[in-house]
């Protein structure tokens, strides 16, 4: 029964997921976290974390962590984790599939339109909140500790999100080299 439910979610949010893969993460954390609960959040942010490190898109990829994730969480064994994974991951990516068949002709034929045009320009505020949602989403005590229980870490934590920040947009240092340094620094925090 996990498996149908897996399909449904994954299905509408490929099909609502606008803005690509860091665009759906809001949805995929609410669906999978809070509205399910297949996942806790430590969990979805581990996810997130091996998912950006991973080749590929980092929608795919979660659905594929949190598919094969949600699963295990259920009490199913590794083989059933998988078949979890490759439902997740297609129901994901079967919307846009279906749609891209349907409207690449017209699409492109059509494109130029001031009605096309106008559903671009409504759509593109959308995505910038749902990539924001995710970024707030993710900014909680699991990921950051707190000032109270634990100020080391989130101080810590605080300045490891500042310098990535600053690294990426002002500095230009490679995003691969952030991740690494980081995982460096998370490293150094166990100790």
């Amino acid at each position: 029964m996990i498996y149908l439910y897996l399909f449904i979610t994954f299905f509408e949010i490929g099909l609502f997921g606008f803005g690509g893969g860091y665009g759906m993460l809001s949805l995929i954390q609410t669906e999978t976290v809070i509205h399910h609960h297949w996942l806790t959040s430590a969990e979805f942010t581990n996810i997130v974390a091996i998912s950006q490190m991973t080749p590929g898109p980092i929608g795919i990829n979660s659905a594929t962590y949190c598919g094969y994730t949600a699963v295990r969480n259920a009490g199913f064994g590794n083989l059933m984790g998988i078949a979890g994974s490759a439902t997740a991951t297609f129901a994901l990516v079967l919307p846009s599939f279906i749609l891209m068949i349907l409207i690449s002709k017209m699409f492109m034929k059509y494109m130029d339109t001031p009605a096309v045009q106008s559903v671009f320009t409504g759509l593109r505020p959308a995505v910038v909140g749902l990539l924001a949602a995710a970024t707030l989403l993710l900014c909680n005590e699991e990921n950051f500790s707190s000032p109270i229980s634990n100020p080391w870490q989130f101080w810590i934590s605080v300045a490891l999100f500042i310098a990535t920040f600053v690294g990426t947009k002002y500095v230009k240092v490679n995003p691969i080299h952030m991740i690494c340094w980081a995982a460096f620094a998370g490293l150094l925090l166990l100790y």
